[in-house]
């Protein structure tokens, strides 16, 4: 190193060591104001927003929602049963109903027990709503009549019932503002319990689904598993710790550092006004997984530095003086390797970029304080906790590490071109495909019921579509008949897609007027004419002032226009199809909608479906950046601290292998690249680049006074070796405890991270000293 750089450490070490304690009692104070912060942390219940509100999808999405309110906000719950008309078996589910409306926060139910059927009032020239299943039925014979009646109404067919499966749908409409506070657990929660009621009652298994379903249970096991983690994480690190140094102090003062990193963390999220996410849950435990690597390093080179002087101060500014840049170039590293997901466009990436970078600084500003200061108040180490400097199989490992660099340099590289060109194979087989429910496994409950909708009813994600006639009033009166006529064709169109139900619009509205104007007839389920749309017409007249006259039906039917009469909306229930078929399928759409539209109409998809794929995209593009920003930076970094081409060439090359053989693996094993995976590139590049930070600080450190490069080379293996594989272990030990988290995403960073990192060290210790080997980097001072 620099002989300036050198000094300024030393400077910076003797000015902690000297200021320690007035340092520790300020880094306490603020850790405690942090801590207040951290206790203020609240759960997020929306999907963070993954694309930029700038975004044309993202404006029309909001654009809708003022029109025509959330769009997210139905709980759906099925039933499959030949017996639910027997009179004990219906009078358990409309007891079910019954109790759900109980719920003040369930706005309104849809249901088989509460549907309505419309009757003709000829005197008033008016269409009544009327119950179909009378609130006492007392006889089988009452209750298979009314179920003829039920049955005569094709508004139903597909969306409450499924005559081929005996399935049966149950909507409720949960109230908004809930849905946005802790309070929706306690909502679902409930909504559950009865309905497992139910199926205890009657034996009928239940099944349930929904975005306020599926948003809430999400959110719960983040909470859950984010706690679980960070105990396990906390725990296992003790653990390793205790194994390694032998020393009680060492692991409490490395677990005092990491913990106190953690609560700036959790300040740091709270005093950037984000709240807990999928992604932003796995910080404190990174944090700990990261920080205690700092903790060995330094506590390492305490140890090694003491074994030499057998002089405790002096110990500790060699450990500040040579391990302080090597770490704030490791840390720095590894921020950036999360820090580039702060520039890119989506919100929910942004978010945890931001965090972990300023996460992962704050913890080697703590580290820099907190060992030194603390280590110096501490008795010198004990001979049992500097056993492990001389483990036996670590040495072992390191010689033979050490043998096969200089005798089979050869092999080693052709290994490696070998093993490079089999991961390229796999990564042709690399598949770009996310699905809404994706980070959940197939034999999820929760996964399941899904599978259970798309079955019988084809799907419960909403997809919207708006009809805009750049009219004002332009659909009210019999003007509006040509327009429905088309939205009519659209929606045959949309019906007749494998994925998509039945859409609901202000057309199936007026052919469910039309067939009780023509006493029920179900052959009159048709879209009225100019001969009797004069009657229906009445009910797409504007809304008066103070209108009393207003039934159910009439506020159902205005309820898909917006208030102008200019834009009707067409809801669609879909399967969950993934971001790979569904584009197809809403090609299909918008051609045929072009066709049936001229440009007097403004077609737009929009809802959540629409939302989940542009927001992947995003995300998935902006991973891909991120990855070559942190190349990019990386690259500066390293360029900067070693000055030197070649080394810089050495470096990045095994640390490019690692993320290849991962990407490889991935492409054979079949693992998709979708948000939650491509993550783990940035991740793993930020954290792997530390072993090789490391290991070149040490062999620049070493070059000066060695006789030449291989001499260098070997010093720098027994050297830095044994915390190479330390921290390599912990690291790998702390990511494959995600493995163990219910969300894929997670499950993937653990094993696939752990999967880098190994590679990584394996790289580090065999490619990259065969590298330095044979480009010989001068023996000047850097």
């Amino acid at each position: 190193m620099q002989e300036s750089v050198l000094l300024m450490w030393q400077s910076l070490g003797k000015f902690v060591l000297k200021n320690r304690l007035i340092l520790l009692i300020i880094l306490g104070i603020l850790t405690c104001i942090m801590g207040y912060f951290a206790s203020q942390v609240k759960l997020s219940y929306e999907f963070s927003k993954a694309i930029p509100t700038d975004n044309i999808k993202y404006q029309e999405y909001q654009a809708f929602r003022e029109k025509f309110g959330n769009d997210g906000n139905l709980l759906v719950i099925g039933i499959s049963s030949d017996k639910l008309f027997s009179l004990p078996s219906f009078n358990a589910y409309r007891e079910l109903e019954k109790n759900l409306k109980k719920n003040k926060y369930v706005e309104d139910i849809l249901s088989v027990p509460g549907a309505i059927n419309l009757v003709k009032d000829t005197g008033n020239g008016k269409l009544l709503t009327a119950k179909i299943f009378s609130d006492n039925i007392n006889s089988q014979d009452q209750l298979d009549s009314q179920h003829i009646i039920f049955q005569s109404l094709p508004f139903y067919d597909g969306r409450l019932y499924n005559t081929a499966t005996n399935s049966y749908l149950m909507a409720l409409r949960i109230n908004n503002d809930v849905l946005a506070t802790t309070g929706r657990s306690a909502v679902i929660n409930d909504i559950k319990e009865k309905a497992e009621n139910f199926h205890i009652k009657t034996g009928i298994e239940v099944h349930m689904s929904g975005l306020p379903l599926i948003r809430t249970v999400l959110a719960d096991r983040i909470k859950k598993e984010m706690k679980l983690f960070l105990v396990v994480s906390v725990l296992l690190s003790c653990v390793i710790l205790l194994i390694l140094f032998r020393s009680l102090s060492a692991m409490l003062l490395s677990m005092g550092v990491v913990l106190a990193g953690v609560t700036w963390t959790v300040g740091i999220l709270v005093l950037c006004g984000y709240k807990i996410t999928l992604l932003t849950a796995l910080i404190p435990s990174l944090v700990v997984v990261i920080g205690i690597p700092n903790c060995i390093y330094f506590l390492n080179k305490y140890h090694s530095a003491f074994v030499k002087t057998h002089d405790k101060d002096q110990a500790l500014l060699t450990m500040v003086s040579k391990m302080g840049v090597v770490t704030l170039f490791c840390n720095i590293a590894a921020a950036i390797g999360f820090a580039v997901f702060a520039l890119t466009s989506s919100q929910i990436l942004k978010e945890f970029g931001v965090v972990a970078g300023l996460g992962i600084m704050v913890i080697f500003v703590i580290s820099f304080i907190a060992i030194p200061g603390f280590l110096s108040y501490l008795p010198a180490p004990s001979d049992s906790s500097l056993r492990y400097l001389n483990t036996k199989w670590i040495n072992t490992i390191l010689s033979r590490l050490e043998h096969w660099v200089f005798q089979y340099r050869k092999a080693i590289v052709l290994c490696s071109i070998g093993v490079v060109l089999f991961s390229l194979a796999g990564m042709w087989q690399l598949k770009s495909v996310g699905y809404i429910v994706d980070d959940l496994p197939r034999q999820d409950v929760i996964s399941r019921d899904l599978k259970y909708f798309e079955k019988n009813f084809k799907g419960v994600m909403p997809l919207e579509i708006e009809v805009d006639t750049k009219k004002k009033y332009g659909l009210s009166g019999m003007k509006a008949l040509a327009v429905f006529e088309k939205i009519d064709s659209l929606s045959a169109f949309i019906a007749a897609q494998p994925s998509m139900n039945k859409p609901l619009s202000v057309v199936e509205g007026l052919k469910f007027a039309k067939q009780a104007f023509y006493e029920g007839d179900p052959g009159n389920y048709v879209l009225p004419n100019s001969f009797d749309g004069a009657f229906v017409g009445e009910y797409l007249r504007p809304a008066r002032k103070n209108d009393t006259t207003q039934n159910g039906f009439t506020k159902m039917l205005r309820s898909f226009m917006d208030s102008n009469r200019q834009v009707a909306r067409i809801s669609v229930s879909m399967a969950d199809v993934g971001t790979v078929e569904l584009p197809r399928v809403l090609k299909k759409i918008e051609k045929k909608s072009a066709a049936l539209f001229d440009s007097s109409y403004r077609i737009t998809f929009t809802g959540t479906s629409i939302s989940f794929l542009e927001g992947s995209s995003f995300i998935i593009q902006g991973l891909k950046e991120s990855i070559l920003w942190a190349f990019l930076l990386i690259a500066l970094c390293m360029l900067y601290l070693f000055k030197s081409f070649r080394i810089l060439l050495c470096s990045l090359i095994p640390n490019v292998i690692p993320l290849l053989i991962t990407a490889g693996v991935m492409g054979w094993a079949g693992v998709a690249l979708k948000p939650s995976t491509v993550l783990v590139f940035s991740v793993a590049l930020g954290i792997a680049i530390d072993i090789t930070i490391r290991f070149l600080v040490n062999f620049k450190q070493v070059l000066p006074e060695s006789a030449g490069t291989n001499d260098a080379v070997a010093k720098t293996i027994r050297q830095t070796g044994l915390s190479i594989i330390y921290t390599s272990l912990v690291l790998m030990a702390g990511f494959i405890i995600f493995c163990a988290s219910s969300f894929g995403g997670t499950f993937a960073l653990g094993w696939l991270v752990s999967l880098t990192l190994f590679t990584a060290t394996l790289t580090n210790l065999l490619l990259l000293p065969v590298l330095l080997c044979w480009v010989k980097p001068g023996n000047r001072k850097a």
